[in-house]
């Protein structure tokens, strides 16, 4: 399990970014986010704006392991709706951990947990392999944007 005080620095590069204006909204993809701090903060236009769970990010080295898991060739990180896609073989989950992504800064707020739509994205036992493994949910420290191709660093 990942432990950032193992490491000097653990870092990856984000792949993808989306956002959705409405809970079960289409989501939308972008070249770019605008991350904003305070009680309104988040993502500019996203659904989560303003909640603890203002900004999710997913792995791809977490994802690869609930594929194998469930028998599938992959599970797609921008299906599982969460914000931030990222190349990275797990990610933290511990409550205040803190990284950055590109000039941004955010905190780990917890797990996010897999609901019932992976079940029906992925297959039946996709919820069950994706758990600990269907990203974070995390707090803006320090706003921002956050582009596709931007360095993902946990320290």
């Amino acid at each position: 399990m990942f432990c950032p005080g193992d490491y000097p620095s653990i870092m990856g590069t984000v792949l993808a970014l989306t956002t959705a204006s409405a809970y079960g909204a289409d989501l939308d993809r972008h070249e770019a986010i605008t991350l904003v701090t305070g009680e309104a903060g988040g993502i500019e236009g996203d659904r989560h704006i303003g909640k603890r769970r203002a900004v999710t990010v997913v792995c791809t080295g977490e994802l690869a392991v609930a594929a194998a898991e469930h028998g599938v060739d992959s599970i797609d990180g921008v299906t599982t709706r969460r914000n931030i896609v990222v190349d990275l073989d797990e990610l933290p989950r511990e409550h205040g951990a803190r990284f950055t992504i590109g000039a941004t800064e955010l905190e780990v707020w917890r797990d996010c947990a897999p609901c019932e739509l992976m079940n029906e994205f992925f297959g039946d036992g996709a919820r069950e392999a994706l758990q600990q493994r269907c990203g974070i949910s995390a707090t803006v420290i320090s706003g921002g944007t956050i582009n596709v191709g931007d360095s993902i660093v946990f320290t």
